[in-house]
């Protein structure tokens, strides 16, 4: 297991990565991308912890997505099964299960006030957090998709779905764009990676 996780994590968290997937007796399997989520983790009848998680992830992201997922089992062991799933339990046991990876051996300097000022109070998703998803975006490997934030008001822009859409004003923190083929109109996190099409 330590040679895997040396392909997708910091050399220097992968000792005590180990010693948490260990301690709670879970089963990591890495698969190919979804682009709904970077991971998951379920509990199964037999009693089994399994956790998922993106192949596709860089290795601070991939970190940041391991850890998530083991804070929710850890949550649901130490507080029972019927608290929120990113509820104040939740946000508690990330807090502290994240504090020992938040140290220069772990994350680049330029990263680390990001990390910190993320993990004051942890959100459901990093992704949901856009100056932090863009810190971490430059590990990733290139591609030619923009985030929608980047690309000019009007333009034209397809998803992982296919879809086409036209990019519209922002709302508060979202971006309403409307679907070419039926006009509805869709709410857009300003990090979404979308493929630019026509510049309006």
């Amino acid at each position: 297991m330590q040679d895997i996780l040396l392909k997708y994590l910091p050399e220097r968290a992968v000792p005590s990565v180990l010693v948490l997937l260990e301690q709670h007796l879970v089963s990591l399997k890495i698969v190919n991308q979804r682009v709904t989520k970077h991971g998951d983790y379920r509990r199964y009848p037999n009693g089994q912890h399994q956790i998922t998680v993106n192949a596709s992830l860089n290795k601070y992201r991939f970190l940041i997505t391991l850890v998530h997922e083991v804070a929710h089992l850890v949550a649901f062991e130490s507080y029972g099964r019927s608290i929120k799933p990113h509820g104040i339990e939740w946000k508690k046991t990330f807090q502290h299960l994240m504090l020992p990876f938040i140290n220069p051996s772990v994350f680049p300097s330029q990263l680390l006030p990001y990390i910190a000022q993320h993990f004051k109070n942890p959100k459901a998703s990093s992704d949901t957090d856009a100056r932090l998803s863009l810190l971490l975006k430059q590990f990733d490997v290139q591609n030619d998709k923009n985030y929608i934030f980047e690309i000019p008001l009007g333009s034209t822009f397809r998803i992982h779905n296919g879809k086409i859409f036209k990019k519209g004003n922002k709302r508060v923190k979202l971006f309403e764009c409307s679907e070419l083929s039926s006009g509805k109109i869709y709410l857009f996190q300003p990090n979404a990676e979308v493929e630019l099409l026509k510049v309006n």
